[in-house]
């Protein structure tokens, strides 16, 4: 005779008569089957049937941590094998549904959730109660292969596949209630989103100062003006609030610590997150994924601890400002921050469902060098990541729970995002974040040239003695590799500024003295214990590298009239070193 298992799926334990007399059943069930040594298999959600205890402890480990899913047919604790076992799941009623692919997804993030649970008390899991109850729910009456939240997530992915608008899945929603009156599912967007949160992975919406100087956030989330200029947080209307408080700017926050612990929970992530340590190439000569380059192996060696663990998180960040409104004439600049998992393997960290959006900065104007505002939730994360670290249930090996730790290793750019996040202005005379202030450079017409490059060529290359170059014979050696006590020493003579869209600042251009060299700030990043010891901080994307200097070399091999470098002024230049005279302009006495 089966046992009636609907007591397993409650989630209020504590205040439950029908939980705790199911698991009294299941326990005088068990009994007969406690081993010689007095212990038998505990199917809580924390030791999911692979640890043994004695009856007491078995007790209180399902009442705390909740019995596990999936496990409905009790072959470890009185009940026969058969040959379904495991093909259908207790409802709370009574009923038995048949199996649900969403029972899985729940697992995962309960599982995730265990020790919390274990420290809230039986209570703490309530958030989930409308998941369970949508879970149990049949879709339409008769169909119990299809639960009402297993559909709701099916409609909600091609929402997103197709680009649905909130007012279309609104209307289909209404449709089908129409269609099929007796369907149990949501009355719009609104109560499906919302629903939708509870499963994890939300965001944060702060106010951010029309001028980008502040974010409403933590000390500063219950102001109405701004701690810096004293703007108003709400857009005003002949100095009235609107009707409804509407913020000038809303940054958007996915916190990474919840997306980083979702990759541990599923036993397939978890492994993949190990490949950095297990999959990398043996051979020394050979690069294929950034674990081989010099920069990892500095990083290990200089933090052996967190180095320890491969389960510990490498990521890298990338910025970048798109307009969303491409098809209309609009100038509108939103950035998106998004990190990227080095530990998974080179064919899917990049796959756009491992790349985490961290931050979606809002527009119209890009940030600038007032990036660092709007960077400041992720970067005070991500120092409680290195810091402390977060228990996190590993579901690929016994199921154990250990304390995740995570770094920031690099940035990877284009050549103008790359100085609003690290401080170094790309501009100007001392423009090449490498030779820094020995950059080799001069003033053309219309714009600055560096020139130099055959310095970085072996001393006894014959184009460093070729004088066609710029009527030089090249004598320098490549720049010295600046120290990390260097830069911070550069760092400390750079002034703080006050934001470039704050109201006093004129519009006029901030000049920088000589000692600050092209340093506009000093790097949020900088905040984060181990980015100093980084060698490699900021990396520039090749892409975009690649497509400018291609174009560049066959519009002026083609004579491409809107891509050739080959220009009027160009020749004049070189007119003025005094080189390549059969390049100069003459004049041909014609009009």
């Amino acid at each position: 005779m089966t046992s009636d298992k609907s007591w397993t799926t409650i989630r209020r334990r504590g205040s439950s008569n029908e939980f705790w007399n199911g698991l009294q059943h299941f326990l005088q069930m068990a009994k007969p089957f406690i081993n010689d040594r007095g212990f038998i298999k505990c199917p809580c959600r924390h030791c999911l049937n692979n640890a043994s205890h004695q009856l007491e402890d078995l007790e209180s480990h399902i009442f705390r941590n909740g019995f596990m899913f999936r496990y409905n047919q009790w072959i470890h604790h009185g009940e026969p094998a058969t040959a379904n076992a495991g093909t259908t799941v207790a409802g709370p009623s009574g009923g038995i549904h048949e199996r649900d692919e969403m029972f899985d997804v729940l697992d995962d993030i309960i599982s995730e959730d265990a020790d919390e649970d274990a420290v809230g008390g039986p209570s703490s899991n309530e958030q989930y109660d409308d998941l369970f109850a949508a879970l149990r729910s049949e879709l339409y009456p008769g169909v119990s292969s299809f639960s009402s939240l297993n559909f709701l997530v099916k409609l909600m992915h091609l929402k997103v596949l197709n680009k649905w608008t909130n007012k279309l899945f609104d209307e289909l929603l209404k449709l089908l209630k129409l269609a099929f009156p007796k369907i149990d599912l949501v009355e719009s967007h609104y109560e499906a989103k919302k629903l939708m949160t509870k499963m994890g992975l939300g965001y944060s919406s702060i106010h951010v100062c029309k001028n980008d100087c502040a974010l409403f956030w933590k000390e500063n989330s219950l102001k109405d003006t701004c701690p810096v200029c004293s703007e108003s947080r709400w857009k005003l209307q002949s100095g009235k609030r609107l009707g409804k408080n509407v913020p000038h700017k809303v940054l958007h926050y996915f916190p990474v610590g919840p997306r980083l612990k979702r990759l541990f929970a599923t036993s397939k992530t978890a492994k993949l997150m190990r490949w950095h340590s297990t999959g990398k190439s043996k051979d020394n000569d050979v690069m294929r994924h950034p674990v081989d380059g010099k920069s990892w192996k500095e990083f290990d060696k200089r933090h052996p601890q967190f180095a320890g663990d491969v389960r510990n998180v490498r990521l890298g960040l990338a910025a970048d400002g798109f307009n969303p409104f491409g098809n209309m004439s609009l100038s509108y600049s939103m950035w998106p921050v998004v990190l990227t998992t080095y530990n998974l393997p080179p064919w899917i960290c990049m796959k756009a469902e491992y790349l985490m959006l961290s931050l979606l900065i809002p527009g119209p104007q890009s940030p600038g060098k007032d990036m660092d505002v709007f960077l400041r939730p992720l970067i005070d994360e991500s120092k409680e990541l290195w810091v402390h670290g977060l228990d996190t249930r590993d579901a690929a090996y016994e199921n154990g729970v250990f304390r995740m730790r995570a770094a920031l290793l690099w940035t990877v750019n284009d050549f103008p995002a790359r100085s609003s996040l690290s401080g170094w202005s790309g501009q100007g005379y001392r423009a090449c974040p490498t030779c820094n202030e020995d950059t080799p450079s001069m003033r053309v017409i219309g714009k600055t040239a560096y020139f130099g490059h055959r310095r970085f060529l072996p001393t006894n290359h014959h184009w460093r003695s070729n004088l066609q170059f710029d009527g030089r014979t090249e004598q320098k050696r490549p720049p010295h590799r600046f120290r990390t006590t260097d830069i911070l020493e550069q760092l400390r003579r750079v002034k703080t500024g006050i934001p470039r869209k704050y109201p006093n600042y004129g519009g006029v251009k901030q000049k920088r003295g000589d000692d600050e060299l092209n340093w506009r700030k000093k790097s949020i990043f900088y905040e984060l214990p181990c980015w100093a010891d980084i060698e490699l901080k900021h990396n520039l994307d090749v892409m975009h590298i690649e497509k400018n200097v291609c174009d560049s070399l066959l519009g002026t091999l083609l004579a491409d009239p809107h891509k050739s470098k080959d220009t009027n002024n160009a020749r004049c230049d070189l007119a003025k070193l005094g080189i390549r005279q059969e390049l100069h302009l003459f004049e041909d006495g014609v009009s």
